[in-house]
């Protein structure tokens, strides 16, 4: 008897006539269940926070195993201070086409021994543990679609290229150009972040840009000789107050000082100041609107010189044409098995950034639904693992 994909809401449609990978996912979908979960309670408990050599090894160890046994050539790419990314090459059906490229990561932002107040378990429909969301479930998913990839027979028609990197948390230090490198001149790339609440693809990721505002100004004491000091702070709360005035909200532009210093004493004048400030922004453009801005500042207080520091750290991924067209093949192939995959925009950075500013099409958020991203309720949904491997896995069929 067919077994029905399973949500929240009760069980999907079986679809008119599943095809390849799709067909099996549906056919076993709690055995394909079953073993995600086996896979992701050993991940899950192997700790990888960013900056961890050893753990993200260790980890990146046990992820190019999995991919190997289901016949992936595997490659690990030494990162110095952080761990191995894993490069893998599975064959598609015709070899000289330009592949499908499918991005994760496995680093984490829980340090070692979360583990203790914050397990990995079953409870009710819902699998929790650290970074089982963001985002070890989609990189499970993957393994299971290489599995039964090589199970049934299938091949995708182009070969595919999985990069599962181990700083993504902390910026992409190490990979970016790994990433570059290895997307240019692909068909696509799929990235298998978790999708947004409700279960939706992301089209469009704001681009993140970081920088250090520094404020030099001259000490005094500020009782006997104040008029011989300068305030680095007074001259910082000037220019925030400026750079806040930068943002455009209704053009997707937002600024954040997020930290700030500056000063040793109640009773010395500050010398020094300084500030982080986060832009988010939906367009090259508009970054470089703020970016030449912040380098344009000028000093408001007498005597106050100031410096900037920083730059964007990822671009934008731009709802294009490209992009467009690869949300409508998966949302295609999702109507087929019975379940709606709608889009949407999200606010924080990916990889996918990366790959989507190269100009290939870049599809976001294919990984598990589920909730708690970086929060102690990290979980996913399981109903949601057949039918995330049955997306993905149509999709890597027929790009």
């Amino acid at each position: 008897m067919t077994e029905s994909l399973q949500t929240t809401d009760g069980p999907l449609p079986a679809p008119q006539s599943p095809d390849g990978i799709a067909h099996h996912v549906i056919e076993h979908a709690v055995a394909v269940q079953s073993r995600i979960l086996d896979r992701l309670r050993r991940w899950v408990e192997l700790e990888s926070p960013s900056g961890d050599e050893a753990a993200a090894i260790a980890l990146a160890a046990e992820i190019g195993r999995a991919f190997q046994d289901a016949g992936a050539v595997v490659e690990y790419v030494p990162a110095p201070g952080w761990g191995q990314h894993v490069l893998a090459r599975f064959p598609g059906r015709d070899p000289s086409l330009p592949p499908v490229v499918v991005l994760g990561h496995l680093d984490t932002v829980h340090p070692r021994g979360t583990l203790e107040s914050q397990p990995f378990q079953i409870v009710g429909d819902r699998a929790e543990g650290p970074g089982i969301y963001d985002m070890k479930a989609g990189v499970a998913v993957l393994a299971e679609i290489f599995d039964l990839f090589r199970e049934t027979g299938t091949l995708p028609t182009r070969p595919v290229v999985a990069l599962i990197t181990c700083d993504e948390e902390e910026g992409s230090i190490s990979s970016r150009a790994l990433i570059e490198e290895t997307a240019r001149g692909a068909e696509a790339v799929l990235v298998l972040e978790p999708p947004l609440r409700g279960g939706g693809a992301k089209t469009m990721r704001k681009g993140v840009a970081v920088y250090t505002l520094r404020i030099h100004g001259r000490p005094s004491h500020a009782g006997l000789e104040p008029e011989k000091g300068v305030s680095a702070i007074l001259e910082l709360a000037h220019q925030l107050v400026h750079i806040s005035g930068l943002a455009a909200p209704e053009r997707g532009t937002t600024i954040n000082a997020g930290v700030i210093g500056g000063g040793t004493a109640s009773n010395v004048v500050p010398a020094e100041a300084w500030a982080e400030i986060d832009v988010r922004f939906t367009s090259m453009r508009e970054f470089e609107r703020v970016d030449a801005a912040l380098r344009a500042l000028q000093a408001v207080v007498a005597g106050a010189t100031l410096e900037i520091e920083g730059g964007c750290n990822r671009p934008p991924l731009e709802r294009s044409e490209g992009v467009i067209r690869l949300y409508e093949r998966a949302r295609t192939i999702a109507e087929e098995l019975g379940f709606d995959l709608p889009e949407g925009a999200a606010g924080g950075g990916s990889d996918g950034n990366f790959t989507a500013a190269l100009g290939v099409p870049t599809l976001d958020g294919l990984g598990v639904q589920g909730d708690g991203a970086h929060a102690t309720d990290e979980h996913i949904l399981i109903a949601d693992l057949p039918r995330r491997t049955a997306l993905l896995g149509r999709l890597l069929e027929t790009l």
